[in-house]
């Protein structure tokens, strides 16, 4: 009896310790289901950290025009000289067709593509600038429109298409006024800075006289008195 009490007391302080020492299982997955995987910390260097001194670079919006088109009077354009901040700029083509720039002045753009624009004005750069590397983009188009004032029923200015002539843009505007004098009508035109004032014979044109019924040019202004 009391061999049996001893062997009892042993058994019960190593139970106990045995309990304290074991591992601790986590619950085995379901399954087919794979078991959850915490994603892991990004490191801070790279969450959205900005790069110091940096800055993302601005994009130049051009337009969608394709190569063939001649740059006109009242056009902008972005004028970029590679590494040469100074030479870069937003430029107005004057009534003219010219454009100034640093070094070299007035330079001629109207008549000229972007790329026939660019050309030209390395090639003058040369003589200041090693290898300088320059592109021009169309960033607004004016000089493809003509414009009515006086008596019409909407005034302001109208896109021209090939071949658009007189009556058109007149039909465009949605005709004269009540109040329109048609004998005194004429276009101002203006070609290489030189102001013209075409006599218009409306009435005639609209008999179906097709000699009278003007082909426009961009930049046309219809005045109707």
């Amino acid at each position: 009896m009391k061999r049996a009490g001893f062997l009892l007391a042993f058994m019960i302080p190593a139970t106990i310790c045995y309990g304290q020492g074991a591992p601790v299982v986590a619950p085995a997955a379901a399954p087919g289901v794979a078991p959850a995987v915490p994603p892991a910390a990004e490191p801070a260097a790279l969450q959205d950290t900005p790069l110091e001194g940096v800055k993302p670079a601005a994009p130049t919006a051009g337009l969608a025009v394709d190569g063939s088109y001649v740059i006109g009077a009242s056009d902008v354009i972005t004028l970029t000289v590679l590494k040469e901040p100074t030479l870069s700029s937003s430029l107005l083509v004057r009534p003219d067709g010219m454009i100034t720039m640093p070094l070299l002045g007035d330079v001629k753009a109207a008549g000229l593509t972007p790329l026939l624009l660019a050309n030209d004005i390395a090639n003058r750069l040369k003589k200041y600038i090693q290898d300088p590397n320059v592109s021009v983009i169309l960033t607004q188009i004016n000089s493809r429109k003509v414009y009515l004032i006086g008596e019409v029923a909407k005034v302001g200015p109208v896109d021209i298409t090939p071949g658009m002539t007189l009556l058109e843009a007149i039909a465009s505007a949605s005709g004269l006024t009540q109040y329109a004098n048609a004998k005194k009508m004429y276009i101002l035109r203006s070609e290489d800075g030189k102001h013209t004032k075409i006599p218009v014979r409306y009435k005639d044109a609209l008999k179906g006289d097709s000699t009278l019924d003007l082909t426009l040019m961009p930049g046309d202004t219809i005045v109707v008195p």
